[in-house]
């Protein structure tokens, strides 16, 4: 029999956050007037332009998801040889690295944020290294001070993979004006989303005309194509869905706050569970809530509570797992054990739900699931 106390219907990790549908469709009304849907049209260059005002950043290139951002920045970037990254990291950071005809190094990460470790960065730097691509993990900033140390030491390029990341600040500064470039993604399951679609932020024009013929077949011009590209523009429809969301980011962002506020109050005492911490001076978006599950302290590992939360409809996600130097696709070039930390953090890893809308009531509910087998809680365990 089904426990009263589930919903209804499934609680997943996420859900897209929506503008009134009034505004969406008076705001896509002129397209019907105009008949212009793609190709760089009004709305593309609007939401650029305001993506440029928000982020606090000199050019912004869009694109039709984030995954195209990340190959073409690579490729217009002209990377070669080795590229030290992050396993740690949705399989779309390593994949746009090998994709490129590159070797992707992994560098482990931080056990206290699940970023790249700065620490280690520097030892993988050989003769075929042309660049860094950390990742801005759960909305996590990178240690930004140390990697672009290490980078001009070396005369490396910096890209950020910053798709967590989207209307963070650190120290004032926006995420996206770090590095020689970063990318965004603007996918439907992300704080800030244009159904699909993704952005490279960067401050060389030189590099803002490469990604521009990169996402347009090459073309320079009506009558010259002096290189070889592809298809990832951003169509008007995104465009003008990206422009009604970020009316409302600041207000989704608190939202999102309140629920992860209430996650930290029900969770912040339990022995055995490792919960977010926040780098000093970072403006947070609150993207993500993941929960490290030390089995030996809190009597069940992350698998257990995955279950047993979908098991009451509650879909949580083992994220990252597995690592991409784990993936089956990379099994006999790769091995995850090179890096330890991200390789054990993988395994006991699981980010609850969190979106603007999700009542506090069903956070209640999911901390209830996940402390049904504890009889007693005691201090932080981080």
């Amino acid at each position: 029999m089904k426990d009263p106390k589930d919903p209804k219907e499934p609680i997943l990790v996420t859900r897209s956050s929506m503008p009134p549908l009034e505004e969406f469709i008076e705001e896509i009304r002129p397209i019907w007037d105009s008949h212009w849907l793609t190709n760089m049209g009004v709305y593309h260059e609007r939401f650029r332009e305001r993506l440029n005002q928000f982020l606090g950043v000199a050019h912004t290139e869009l694109f039709v998801n984030g995954h195209m951002a990340l190959e073409m920045a690579i490729q217009a970037m002209g990377l070669t040889g080795e590229v030290i990254t992050t396993p740690f990291t949705f399989v779309s950071t390593t994949h746009a690295i090998v994709r490129n005809g590159l070797t992707p190094v992994f560098c482990d990460i931080n056990p206290g944020d699940f970023t790249m470790d700065a620490a280690k960065l520097e030892g993988l730097i050989t003769a075929r290294t042309s660049a860094i691509i950390p990742v801005h993990v759960y909305g996590n900033l990178c240690d930004v001070e140390a990697i672009e140390t290490i980078a001009e030491k070396h005369g490396l390029k910096v890209f950020y993979d910053a798709a967590h990341a989207f209307g963070e600040r650190y120290h004032g500064t926006g995420v996206g004006a770090f590095g020689d470039a970063s990318m965004f993604s603007f996918h439907a399951t992300k704080v800030f989303h244009s159904i699909e679609g993704g952005a490279v932020c960067y401050h060389d024009e030189a590099l803002g005309k490469e990604l521009y013929k990169l996402k347009n077949f090459g073309i320079l011009s009506e009558e010259v194509i002096d290189g070889v590209g592809a298809n990832a523009k951003m169509n008007e429809f995104q465009a003008a869905m990206g422009i009604c969301n970020l009316r409302h980011l600041e207000e989704e962002i608190a939202k999102r706050k309140q629920v992860f506020l209430h996650y930290m109050k029900r969770l912040c005492d339990v022995k055995g569970l490792r919960l977010p911490v926040h780098k000093p001076g970072l403006e947070s978006n609150y993207a993500y809530f993941p929960v490290i599950f030390d089995e030996s302290v809190f009597g069940e590992n992350r698998d257990q509570v995955y279950d047993r939360l979908k098991s009451h409809g509650i879909v949580a996600r083992k994220y990252f797992y597995p690592l991409t130097n784990a993936c089956d696709c990379y099994k006999d070039r790769f091995s995850p054990e090179s890096t330890p930390t991200a390789f054990q953090i993988s395994r006991q890893v699981l980010t609850l739900p969190l979106y603007a809308d999700l009542p506090l009531e069903d956070v209640d509910r999911i901390c209830e699931i996940i402390l049904d087998h504890k009889t007693e809680k005691a201090g932080v365990w981080q």
